[in-house]
């Protein structure tokens, strides 16, 4: 099989992050709640894994009288999820071909 499945990236709400992530040259903490559909603190505690296996730069400024919180995918991140995805696909074509049979 091609690639390695990434433990840290494998978790389906981590998975969804990294997904929406890859798409966008940032995105803001309130965007990525309402996509992975969790709560603050548990969308929190993904972003801090990702942070500190150093797929995600999280940034924090004020914007309209309010912290806000936006993440984006490091160059590490990208090569991670990318690597990630691949292993999912070689995968899918094993299933496509016991499918087959």
């Amino acid at each position: 099989m091609d690639g390695a499945f990434d433990p840290v990236i494998h978790a389906p709400a981590r998975l969804q992050i990294m997904a929406v992530l890859a798409g966008v040259h940032d995105a803001e903490f309130s965007l990525l709640r309402e996509t992975v559909q969790v709560s603050d603190s548990v969308l929190s505690k993904h972003l801090a894994q990702l942070a500190e296996a150093g797929y995600v730069h999280l940034r924090k400024a004020a914007q309209a009288g309010r912290q806000r919180t936006w993440a984006s995918l490091t160059g590490t991140g990208r090569k991670a999820f990318a690597a990630h995805v691949k292993a999912l696909q070689a995968l899918a074509r094993i299933t496509d071909r016991m499918a087959a049979e």
